[in-house]
């Protein structure tokens, strides 16, 4: 399975690209989409910047399925509001090739990959690098992309011994008058 990671972010987006046979997983490409060559305030630009540069990646490597970070609330709810608008582009993008997409949070990889929440970006470069066997140390947003691609890899294992060992079914939620579907 050909896996495509993605580490959102409106100046620069990060990606990695590895394959996952059960355990064993494979470097295939990393690196990073920058918008910097578009001026700052022309965020139409830089959404389109990241929507292709996607497209490309996912046109070069052809990977089977996605995985997005999802994003966080920052102190600044201007800059929460742009990355989420980064992070709409590069699902969109992921979509409108018919990818599955998986969605992780940075706690989630960062316990996945280095074993606590709280890791620095150097602990997660060091461990993608063990972790895959890379003669360098990834850069920090390619290191992050490649932490989501490795946790859907792990994750995606036990979604599908779950899926196999039981049906899932809708339920209905009983605090609500007449329940909730979901």
């Amino acid at each position: 399975m050909r896996i495509l990671g993605i580490d959102p972010g409106l100046q620069t987006t990060g990606f990695g690209v590895i394959d996952a046979d059960g355990p064993r997983l494979a470097y295939v490409a990393s690196g990073t989409i920058k918008t910097s060559a578009v001026a700052t305030g022309d965020l139409p630009g830089r959404l389109k910047i990241l929507f292709d540069g996607i497209r490309e990646v996912v046109s070069r490597y052809q990977p089977q399925c996605a995985a997005v970070e999802i994003v966080f609330v920052n102190v600044n709810p201007q800059s929460t509001l742009l990355l989420g608008q980064a992070r709409g582009a590069a699902l969109t993008a992921l979509v409108s090739v018919d990818l599955p997409v998986g969605e992780y949070t940075a706690l989630q990889m960062k316990k996945a990959i280095v074993g606590h929440g709280h890791a620095k970006k150097e602990q997660i470069q060091a461990m993608v690098q063990r972790l895959l066997s890379l003669p360098g140390v990834p850069g920090k947003d390619a290191a992050d992309a490649l932490g989501i691609a490795i946790m859907h890899a792990h994750a995606r294992v036990s979604f599908d011994a779950m899926g196999r060992s039981t049906t899932l079914q809708r339920r209905q939620h009983a605090q609500f008058k007449g329940g909730r579907t979901y």
